[in-house]
């Protein structure tokens, strides 16, 4: 708890003596926050759910006891863009969830956390984990190569995923007529002339 408030006199004096440069710079280069004081009913989904509000989560590490498989009460959290970072340690540093207050600072350097190779051995993994973020989908129509960079992916998360693709189907059938009367029109109007020069 006192790191909490220390947390909050270092903003209150920042506001009060109107410093142009924030604490929150030191760590520009890290995307990831420190979550404590976590309740230990608490999944990675309701940690994302409390966190997405400030930002896409891309990646959590929620660290397990290992004889019994429950949460620790901590957690390391990602987010797609680190300006995120900042919102998440002003906005939810002290707050309360579940009767516990919740600790939410930066960090500065990052480890992934280690995973068993082939042999059982523990390593450093070779990819970094995004263990949080959504799996996009890509509306599968026939595209051209002139639309293919107007295809924007879609979380399946999205409530409004169908109508989202509904829209998009019916702007293409939308294009698909007026190119085929187009096409109707141009082959009449040269029908037209050709009979105009017969005559």
């Amino acid at each position: 708890m006192n790191v909490v408030r220390e947390i909050n006199k270092i903003n209150e004096r920042e506001l009060e003596l109107g410093i142009s440069g924030s604490w929150h710079d030191e760590y520009k280069d890290s995307a990831y926050v420190f979550i404590g004081g976590l309740h230990f009913d608490l999944t990675e989904g309701d940690v994302i759910t409390i966190f997405s509000q400030y930002g896409e989560v891309m990646d959590v590490n929620l660290p397990r006891d290992k004889t019994t498989g429950k949460p620790r009460g901590f957690a390391f959290l990602m987010y797609e863009d680190q300006r995120s970072t900042v919102l998440a340690v002003d906005n939810l540093n002290g707050a309360n969830v579940l009767g516990k207050t919740l600790r939410v600072d930066h960090v500065k350097n990052y480890k992934q956390p280690k995973v068993k190779g082939d042999d059982g051995e523990w390593e450093e993994p070779e990819e970094q984990s995004l263990n949080a973020r959504p799996e996009m989908i890509i509306d599968g129509g026939q595209a051209s190569d002139s639309d293919a960079s107007s295809v924007i992916s879609i979380d399946p998360e999205d409530p409004m995923r169908d109508y989202i693709l509904a829209q998009r189907k019916e702007e293409k059938a939308l294009k698909k007529s007026k190119k085929s009367k187009k096409s109707k029109k141009s082959k009449t109007s040269k029908k037209r002339r050709g009979d105009d020069d017969k005559r």
